[in-house]
């Protein structure tokens, strides 16, 4: 039964594994950039729709968040074409919105599509520290995490129902669904969890060098970060079963790389 899963499951991840340019390693994807890009645009056009999007023609905050967007696109399109990866962001349609909405957070599609939300603005509380978030969420965007943790659970439901195909021959249904919740948890301690906090150090890493790139001062992320592990007020689960690092080592991982990121790609804008 072992050897027919794990077969099956390498044939299926041989088959879909992918390099991605802007990371420079490779990835399991069972969704192509198309599909991804679709169902992110129905997303987002069911999110504007229903929400107040500001103007910045007539909101400082708007015009702001569009101002810090725009610096990071043209940033990253510049270091696109330098390093021969413009073809990446061919299918890019950028767009930038500021909803009105008491949530910390941001976010950018598959495609391009950037959302901010007012309740971020008091904790970013300056520009720099709004480019470091926004880099972050890119990354994720030009990273393919969305569509690599979409694979990762379209794998573990896959392998799962295969190994309740071949248990239904001579086991009751008892362990069949309790073998179907060990392989669920299973998988989600030992492989999503981890790559979903993976990511978002590799967010960290690319975002805070586009910030850079587009003239903002990195340094900045390590006191955007300290407030917000503030804002938690220690109310977080445990490392292991959150898709975040914890806010000690995102930080300690930040500082470890911040020399080389100022050398390298800090570009001071006056």
């Amino acid at each position: 039964m072992r050897r027919i899963i794990f077969s099956t499951l390498a044939l299926v991840v041989l088959s879909a594994c992918s390099h991605n340019a802007f990371t420079n390693r490779n990835q399991l994807l069972l969704v192509s950039d198309a599909e991804m890009q679709t169902m992110s645009l129905t997303e987002y056009q069911k999110v504007i729709s229903t929400s107040k999007v500001l103007n910045p023609a007539t909101n400082k905050n708007a015009a702001m968040v569009q101002r810090v967007s725009n610096r990071l696109i043209n940033a990253i399109t510049a270091y696109s074409k330098q390093n021969n990866l413009g073809q990446e962001l061919a299918n890019y349609k950028w767009e930038v919105n500021l909803i009105e909405e008491n949530t910390v957070n941001a976010w950018c599609m598959p495609g391009g599509k950037i959302v901010v939300y007012t309740g971020l603005l008091p904790v970013t509380q300056n520009e720099t520290a709004l480019a470091i978030v926004l880099g972050h969420e890119i990354t994720h965007a030009l990273a393919k995490h969305g569509a690599a943790r979409m694979s990762e659970s379209m794998l573990a439901q896959y392998g799962s129902q295969i190994a309740v195909s071949v248990l239904a021959k001579d086991k009751p249904q008892e362990t069949q669904n309790m073998f179907n919740t060990a392989i669920g948890v299973g998988t989600n301690l030992a492989i999503i969890l981890p790559h979903s906090r993976n990511d978002e150090s590799e967010a960290d890493k690319f975002g805070l060098r586009y910030a850079a790139l587009a003239g903002y001062d990195p340094r900045e992320a390590i006191t955007f970060w300290q407030r917000m592990s503030q804002l938690s007020g220690g109310q977080k689960p445990p490392a292991l079963l959150s898709t975040h690092p914890a806010d000690e080592k995102r930080i300690a991982d930040l500082q470890a790389i911040m020399d080389e990121t100022v050398k390298n790609y800090y570009k001071p804008v006056k």
